[in-house]
């Protein structure tokens, strides 16, 4: 029985060799990362010492961008549906928030680990700075969603109109998190995960945000892996969600007095469909649209079916500037 013992344990000592080998997945320099995920029509620009991945497109003489803001462990590859469609009306301006996608975590002038979401409202308008972007519409999904409401009201004069896309910002408990943010949150476990990223991590996470799983492609999972590995980000993962507090700050919405589109997956299992009321209710005259079989990434999953909405929105005569 003992000898039997023994080589039961070896057998699961070398499966388990050859799972962290198999899983082994070090940080990647970002230039290694440049010619597949950034061609044209992507640049980097230089805001405050920090180099920023962004993507400027459509009629430059717009005088009122569109800004869409991605979510946590996306990049502004979350956007192309929606911007393939905005683009020939409007100017639309993406990019990786600090600690995702090409951009990586806070440099320059800016105060390492600090991913709090006034943070990266002030960045963004740091942005825009940079871009000589004076007054633009604000959209974003999840932590993008709260960023983009955050950015409304450090900024009114500067935001015309704001879409919510399945944002954070209200206190809420979800039925279901991605296994890669359960890790991120997990001292030790999350050091370990900087070194091992198993590619059935990224497709679980991806699964859990969508509707229909059936969408989820390799290309899809091939993207969010990659960019993932950008050296810095998993560690900025952690330090993001570490700090992260669901309901800060949230009575700063009931402030908010602009034109305002909640889009809106009845699927999400992330951030629940009550949040959505929760918008519709502080913020006065906003408009929910509720796509009932998606999830918590509507714009990605079904890009061309989402974006009509915000086309009408943006087709609704302009308030007047404060």
């Amino acid at each position: 029985m003992s000898a039997w013992l023994l080589r039961l344990a070896g057998v699961l000592l070398m499966a388990t060799a050859l799972g962290v080998a198999l899983s082994r997945a070090p940080d990647r320099p970002v230039e290694t990362l440049v010619a597949r995920w950034a061609p044209p029509p992507s640049d980097f620009v230089d805001v405050k010492g920090m180099v920023v991945h962004v993507r400027d497109e459509g009629p430059r003489q717009d005088p009122l961008p569109v800004v869409l803001v991605h979510g946590t462990g996306a990049s502004l590859h979350t956007w192309e549906g929606w911007v393939q469609v905005l683009k020939t009306q409007r100017r639309v301006i993406t990019f990786d928030l600090p600690a995702f996608g090409m951009t990586g975590p806070f440099a320059g002038q800016y105060p390492s680990g600090d991913y709090r979401g006034d943070t990266y409202a002030r960045f963004v308008l740091d942005l825009m700075d940079t871009l000589k972007v004076q007054r633009f519409v604000i959209g974003g999904n999840s932590l993008g969603g709260e960023v983009a409401w955050r950015t409304a009201v450090a900024a009114p004069e500067r935001v015309e109109r704001l879409v919510l896309v399945d944002a954070a910002g209200p206190a809420f408990t979800p039925q279901s998190v991605p296994i890669g943010f359960v890790i991120a949150r997990l001292p030790v476990v999350n050091r370990l995960s900087e070194h091992l990223l198993p590619r059935s991590l990224i497709r679980s996470s991806l699964t859990n945000v969508y509707g229909d799983p059936s969408r989820v492609t390799s290309a899809l999972v091939d993207r969010y892996f990659e960019l993932t590995l950008r050296e810095g980000n998993r560690r900025a993962l952690g330090q993001r969600l570490a700090t992260w507090v669901p309901g800060e700050g949230q009575e700063k919405i009931a402030t908010l007095r602009l034109p305002t589109l909640i889009l809106w997956g009845g699927q999400d299992r992330l951030i629940p469909p009550e949040v959505a009321q929760v918008f519709k209710r502080d913020i006065a005259g906003s408009e929910l649209v509720m796509f009932d079989d998606l999830g918590h990434v509507p714009h990605e999953e079904q890009p061309q079916r989402t974006v009509q909405p915000v086309l009408a929105f943006l087709a609704q005569p302009a308030p007047a500037a404060p």
